[in-house]
């Protein structure tokens, strides 16, 4: 099995689509996806894909991960795989009531990241479609339920601090530190931003003994994160933040502040 290897991302650009139901995003990689919704997550049927230890399922022809294997997909090193497409499902037994049409869909998603007609299939009741191309570098993921989205944007973004601010104790261990998820009213409060293309710049983040501010940005809408990140340059040496995500240390509280 390969295993990851590749440095943390220290930016997110989240672009979201309320209407078609998905998230265009960088920065965010299928780990750290899976470990805030794995509570959420069944099995997956891959669509995309170079994981060795899947199963087939005979009917459609994919293979797909139990998920009892969910784990060891996602210690593989799924960023080397380029594509790497997914779709929940339920019950195997599902998949074998899947009509030539639906499984059609699901080439076609997986073979260009775009949709003929939003990718909830009551025969398997997903909850979401998993569409990368170099994953964490190009994600767009359709949620059945936002809420499953905020969590997970909660979740990650403390998560990355927590790897970012490795301190060492007094006997030379690294010692990480322990930070709260962002509560989804305050995402709720940046949806406006996040639908004209938000960028959480982690690496440009201050930190002083009773706070972490870190600043927000809207940049425009991106498919192509090449064109993304050199936007975002540009637009953060020249203009100041629209916002700051402010953790307190002290109460472990979040807030909002406009710049």
């Amino acid at each position: 099995m390969k295993k990851r290897n590749h440095s943390i991302r220290d930016l997110i650009y989240i672009l979201l689509n309320e209407q078609d139901q998905y998230v265009i995003s960088y920065g965010i990689e299928f780990t750290e996806f899976t470990y805030s919704l794995s509570d959420s997550m069944n099995n997956l049927l891959l669509l995309k894909h170079h994981f060795e230890e899947g199963d087939i399922n005979m009917h459609t022809m994919f293979e797909y991960v139990s998920r009892d294997d969910l784990k060891k997909l996602a210690e593989d090193d799924v960023y080397g795989y380029g594509d790497f497409c997914w779709i929940d499902f339920e019950e195997e037994e599902s998949l074998n009531e899947l009509p030539g049409q639906v499984i059609a869909e699901l080439l076609y998603l997986g073979h260009t990241k775009e949709h003929l007609r939003k990718p909830f299939y009551n025969y398997i009741r997903n909850r979401f479609v998993y569409l990368a191309h170099d994953d964490g570098w190009f994600n767009k993921v359709f949620y059945r339920d936002f809420n499953d989205f905020y969590q997970m944007l909660g979740d990650v973004i403390p998560g990355k601090l927590e790897q970012m601010k490795v301190e060492k104790s007094l006997l030379g261990l690294k010692k990480k530190k322990s930070y709260p998820a962002v509560p989804k009213d305050l995402l709720l409060s940046l949806k406006k931003l996040m639908k004209e293309g938000m960028v959480i710049s982690l690496n440009n983040c201050e930190h002083t003994r009773s706070r972490i501010s870190i600043p927000l940005w809207t940049i425009g809408d991106f498919a192509n994160m090449d064109d993304m990140y050199e936007e975002f340059e540009v637009t953060s040496a020249q203009n100041q933040c629209e916002a700051k995500l402010i953790l307190d240390k002290k109460t472990k509280e979040w807030q909002i502040v406009s710049c």
